[in-house]
């Protein structure tokens, strides 16, 4: 898609034809060569506004996909970071990366990759920093406030769960009607055909995202990425959420 290297029209098809799940894991030899993959300008920004606030412990990916987040997480992380994804397929693709470590600490801290789905995480306390990277569009506006309670177990007391988050788009451009566009499509794909295949660009307002992260037990905190410029009222194109677990929690 886009590229010689990505997948065709054709593979795009069967993949949006698929569940989530097996979608992704058709989708994983490819992934890096599609726009859907976070692109690294948004990585390398929220990377800079994350640095101060280390170095950390241990770091978590949520939903990692082929360890885009992971890859930000381990020069900031002195033990270990950890990506998680139910996609086998992604997994797969972020283990035989050149970067993606071998698991023993030799060159930095160790690495692990967990296949378990993000509503259903198997840590308790375990990490100091969280991230996630163009994940929530898999996820409901009814599942947000499971998922952020699923987060918050895995952090331990004090540490921070971040991402970033785009201002919406305006009525005049492009970008939102393609949205909209992109959003009407897949809502009418999974009114006609099971099993749904969840994917929206318009589903993670922030005023909705802070109100749950808070519900979940965080103190939110809104770094503005100032590479992305302001719009003409001055609010940020992009921000880093950062969300705090309680120290005593």
């Amino acid at each position: 898609m886009f590229t010689s290297q990505g997948p065709s029209l054709r593979e795009l098809t069967v993949q949006a034809l698929s569940s989530t799940e097996h979608g992704y894991d058709l989708l994983a030899p490819k992934f890096d060569h599609t726009p859907f993959r976070t692109p690294e300008r948004i990585l390398d920004a929220c990377a800079e506004a994350l640095r101060p606030l280390g170095p950390f412990a241990a770091g978590l990916d949520v939903c990692c996909g082929t360890g885009a987040g992971v890859e930000i997480l381990r020069p900031m992380c002195r033990e270990q970071v950890t990506g998680v994804d139910f996609s086998a397929g992604m997994l797969a693709a972020a283990r035989a990366a050149p970067a993606a470590g071998d698991g023993t600490g030799d060159t930095g801290p160790a690495v692990h990759w967990v296949r378990a789905d993000a509503r259903a995480l198997p840590f308790t306390e375990r990490f100091d920093v969280a991230v996630s990277f163009g994940a929530f569009g898999h996820f409901l506006p009814a599942e947000r406030p499971g998922l952020f309670a699923q987060v918050h177990r895995a952090l331990r007391p004090g540490g921070l769960f971040a991402f970033p988050i785009g201002a919406p788009q305006p009525l005049t451009s492009p970008w939102y009607w393609g949205m909209l566009g992109f959003d009407l499509a897949m809502r009418a794909r999974n009114a006609l055909r099971q099993p749904p295949f969840v994917m929206y660009y318009r589903t993670f307002p922030l005023p909705g995202v802070r109100a749950d992260l808070e519900r979940a037990g965080f103190t939110v905190r809104l770094r503005p990425l100032e590479e992305f410029g302001r719009r003409e009222d001055g609010s940020p194109r992009w921000r880093l959420v950062v969300a705090r677990k309680a120290a005593g929690a």
